[in-house]
């Protein structure tokens, strides 16, 4: 397949995440001048409150349609069957763009997309070669470099741990950042990591996560970065209630726990979705594969009030001249490679 150049999206920024309320699955879409376009989203498992990856999704959806006036369509699925029937079901009733969020809807659009030719496809996380799909993936393993960085440069045991949800290379990638930015700084730091469980079940296990943080934590890890969804959500309780830190993923989660997560590895959803709709309805979406990563302003670590004091100013200039290194290549990230 013809790659198509990478989107960049440091003019999107400011479409930052807002608060959202809740639209109807089958509710009329948009203006009347708008009738023709119907933008429509199916949520991975977690759903759209996971304030991790789908809620990311969701606000990114969320703030096309105060901008835009246009409303959306939105599914979230419980079980894996509804994946297609919603995505067909949707098609059939007119979306002209539909987003999914999560690899594990890959199949699901790949059958719908050559059942419906004419309408727009956008996988998250994934790539699907079909001259109606449009494939946004996103270098993970540079933020949570950085994110390795900080944990190792504020551990006083030597010790920092990696929570994961499902075991496959997406998170394996989050994993090896994870570890190589902790080493970059401290070359002896021990890193524990576990995964949550091998189904997608593992994204939505909070006390899994929970009792994995708290067996990290016995080992002697003062930090524990996870990446997994909604299951992350009881490793940064763990963390809080045991008086460690916690990084968080995806979404700024830095205010679930002020002042007991450090910083949070994020993952611009919330602009993909965004710009996905607005290509569609401007007419400058294109189909093919796209790769965000720092230098696109896709991914990144946060800073805000709520963990200002954890990241020291010398802290944050380690983490920004790295940052700056790969963006200019001169750092180099390992790409995670399936065994």
């Amino acid at each position: 397949m013809e790659t198509t150049p990478l989107i960049s999206f440091g003019r999107l920024l400011s479409f930052a995440a807002c608060a959202f309320g809740v639209a109807a699955f089958f509710a009329p879409i948009g203006r009347a001048a708008d009738q023709a376009f119907a933008p429509a989203i199916v949520y991975d498992f977690g759903g759209k409150f996971d304030r991790s990856f789908n809620q990311s999704a969701s606000e990114g959806a969320e703030r096309f349609k105060k901008d835009s006036g246009v409303a959306f369509r939105e599914f979230e699925i419980t079980n894996a069957a509804q994946r297609e029937q919603a995505m067909a079901q949707l098609a059939k009733r007119g979306a002209t763009v539909i987003v999914a969020v999560g690899f594990t809807q890959a199949s699901a659009v790949e059958k719908v997309a050559k059942q419906f030719p004419e309408v727009k496809f956008v996988i998250i996380d994934a790539v699907v070669d079909l001259p109606n799909v449009q494939s946004v993936n996103f270098r993970e393993q540079e933020s949570s470099f950085l994110c390795g960085m900080a944990a190792a440069l504020v551990s006083k045991t030597g010790k920092i741990g990696f929570i994961g949800g499902m075991d496959i290379p997406l998170i394996r990638k989050f994993a090896l950042g994870y570890t190589e930015g902790a080493k970059y700084v401290k070359a002896d730091v021990e890193v524990f990591q576990n995964m949550t469980g091998s189904t997608p079940a593992a994204w939505g296990d909070p006390a899994k996560g929970a009792e994995l943080a708290k067996s990290q934590f016995g080992r002697g890890a003062d930090v524990v970065f996870h990446a997994a969804g909604a299951t992350g959500l009881g490793v940064m309780q763990a963390a809080k209630d045991a008086g460690k830190l916690s990084i968080g993923c995806d979404s700024n989660q830095d205010y679930l726990h002020p002042g007991s997560v450090l910083t949070s590895a994020i993952k611009r959803v919330d602009v993909a979705v965004y710009k996905a709709f607005a290509d569609a309805r401007s007419g400058s979406w294109k189909p093919g594969q796209f790769v965000l990563g720092l230098s696109d302003q896709g991914v990144d670590y946060s800073i805000d009030e709520f963990n200002r004091a954890l990241v020291t100013p010398a802290i944050e200039q380690r983490l920004n001249a790295a940052k700056a290194d790969i963006i200019s290549g001169k750092l180099k990230v390992s790409e995670y490679k399936a065994p």
